[in-house]
């Protein structure tokens, strides 16, 4: 078995330079030279290979990997220190080489009970500095924390994100099967796996009782922007959500709510039909060119969305810039203030069921 292990390792070696292809190697104490000749030269952040090193514990402690990308742990681990020896192997950065972060690929749960380290976690301890004179005695007591250098530069990285490519494995082609996140539980010590939708749905609820609790802050101007930034801090991101959901023109509104509360799914040329049918006395308050203007406000609302409708951004664009300048426009609706409230207004009335 030794001997079978050691031919495979050079044969491995062998095979990959002449294609010029990347290959994986299995290094344990039975390799011997060629298991320890394989990983130094993974340790070598000019090598191009092995670009993956199968191990059962010799990655654990005493190996410096600066571009490790990725640590898998297929095999419980118990100890606290045993695991940050083990996942400390991809913490160092190599900027030149791309090398900033690293993964975790936990088919264990260990990294999960592990995150948390209540003896490792919290601020950093503040650093006493004294100076003294030529009798021993403090002349200056300051605390301080060691600066982090600010970045210079903007790292390059091997991988072009221009460009896409396809991966194939044993001949079949490689897809997304399943997309989760991980979140801290509610008292900030814990990793826990989520279904995306799952987590944007506990996000949701948790920020707002109810679909008529987010209604209300989403028809107003000012407070839709509050929800929306209190989303994207929590890593909520619009597109992807639509993407994932399947109905990338569902307005997102409906989205949140059928995510977090079951509601109908509806998209925002629905919503955007509706009122022209269920509204006219709301239009027919305004002149010809006013109600023109509402019109296309509306029509770029069903095509890309609320920020169409920021004012005054959404006048200085085609088709609506062609009625004039803001002050002409605004004009039309009987003064700025006006041209305003006819908005907001059509705004509240999208979203008023």
């Amino acid at each position: 078995m030794r001997q079978a292990l050691h031919n495979l390792n050079r044969d491995l070696a062998r095979e990959a330079e002449k294609a010029g292809s990347a290959f994986a190697a299995r290094v344990t104490s039975d390799e011997g030279d060629i298991g320890r000749g394989h990983l130094s030269r993974f340790q070598d952040p000019e090598e191009r290979f092995p670009v993956i090193l199968t191990t059962s514990q010799l990655l654990t402690t005493g190996v410096d990997a600066p571009t490790c990308k990725n640590v898998a742990l297929v095999r419980v681990v118990g100890s606290m220190s045993e695991f940050k020896q083990i996942i400390s192997r991809g913490t160092r950065v190599r900027e030149d080489k791309g090398k900033l972060v690293f993964n975790i690929l936990d088919y264990t749960g260990s990294a999960t009970q592990k995150f948390a380290d209540p003896l490792f976690d919290g601020e950093p301890v503040r650093a006493t500095v004294e100076a003294i004179d030529e009798d021993g005695q403090t002349i200056e007591d300051s605390r301080q924390t060691e600066k982090e250098e600010e970045p210079t530069g903007v790292p390059q990285y091997d991988d072009d994100p221009a460009t896409s490519r396809k991966f194939y494995v044993h001949g079949g082609p490689v897809g997304i099967d399943t997309e989760v996140t991980m979140a801290l539980d509610a008292e900030g010590h814990k990793l826990r796996t989520v279904e995306i939708r799952q987590y944007v749905g506990d996000v949701v609820r948790t920020l707002y009782t109810d679909p008529d609790d987010l209604r209300r802050k989403w028809s107003d101007f000012e407070q839709r922007s509050e929800v929306v930034e209190q989303l994207a801090e929590r890593g909520i991101a619009f597109d992807e959500l639509a993407q994932l959901a399947g109905t990338p023109d569902a307005d997102v509104f409906d989205l949140l709510c059928h995510v977090a509360f079951n509601a109908p799914l509806r998209t925002r040329r629905e919503r955007a039909k509706r009122l022209r049918k269920e509204k006219q006395d709301f239009f027919s308050q305004f002149g010809p060119e006013a109600r023109a203007i509402l019109a296309t406000l509306l029509e770029k609302f069903a095509e890309h969305g609320t920020s169409q409708l920021n004012i005054p951004d959404a006048l200085e664009v085609p088709p609506i810039s062609d009625y004039g300048n803001i002050i002409e426009i605004a004009g039309k609706f009987g003064g700025t203030d006006k041209l305003l409230a006819a908005v907001g207004k059509m705004h509240e009335l999208l979203y008023a069921a």
